[in-house]
């Protein structure tokens, strides 16, 4: 395998981990020990942990250690402006490229969300989630926007994803979907992406909700 192999598996296998909780926010990590377990050496080992920092999961002190990044507020503030940025823009860009087909797919995504959230099934609502927001994100060519978007919702809600959920929030959010998707059926391809930036990924709207969330 070669050493840029052993380096994207390392970063996968940590990800894992994080994910599941079993590295958690604020506690240093035991490279020596993280090393051993993996069969690694320190290059692939180092090589992950940097890419892991540049995408925020992570803080690498010299001399001091590596610590998991605690998530703080103004983190998600900063978070949400970006997405909503970024998202809006893909919408304006993808105008010409979006079809009914694609409004036919984010309705009915939308249907697995709603049977989903009635059936406290929080995994498969969060990945329908998803779907919806990548039916219009994969239309663009800027991939880098794309992973963008993708590594910050990671960071959001993936490490550790939380076993609980605040079912009024989705809700509302669902009524923001269906809003979305409506203007993007008709063509209101300026008003969804004002949407988008001022409404769902507003952190002021979404403010109270935030605060339960991550309590």
């Amino acid at each position: 395998m070669s050493a840029e192999s052993l380096a994207s598996s390392v970063y996968e296998e940590l990800k894992r981990r994080l994910n599941a909780g079993l590295m958690k926010p604020g506690e240093f990590i035991d490279l020596t020990a993280l090393g051993r377990e993996l069969g690694m050496s320190r290059t692939p080992l180092r090589d992950a942990l940097i890419r892991l920092e540049l995408e925020g999961f992570i803080v690498i002190y010299p001399r001091r250690g590596v610590m998991v990044r605690s998530l703080q507020r103004s983190d998600i503030r900063d978070m949400y402006q970006i997405i909503g940025a970024l998202e809006a823009s893909v919408i304006e860009e993808v105008s010409r490229r979006f079809r009914s087909s694609d409004a036919d797919s984010m309705e009915s995504l939308c249907a697995e969300m709603t049977k989903a959230l009635a059936a406290d099934d929080f995994d498969s609502y969060y990945s329908a989630n998803l779907r919806f927001h990548d039916v219009y994100l994969e239309l663009s060519d800027n991939r880098k926007l794309i992973d963008t978007v993708h590594i910050l919702k990671e960071r959001l809600y993936d490490f550790p994803r939380r076993s609980s959920y605040v079912k009024e929030w989705e809700r509302d959010s669902m009524a923001e979907h269906t809003e979305i998707c409506q203007r993007l059926r008709s063509g209101d391809f300026r008003g969804a992406a004002a949407y988008v930036r001022d409404v769902h990924w507003s952190f002021e709207v979404q403010e109270r909700y935030i605060r339960t969330y991550y309590a």
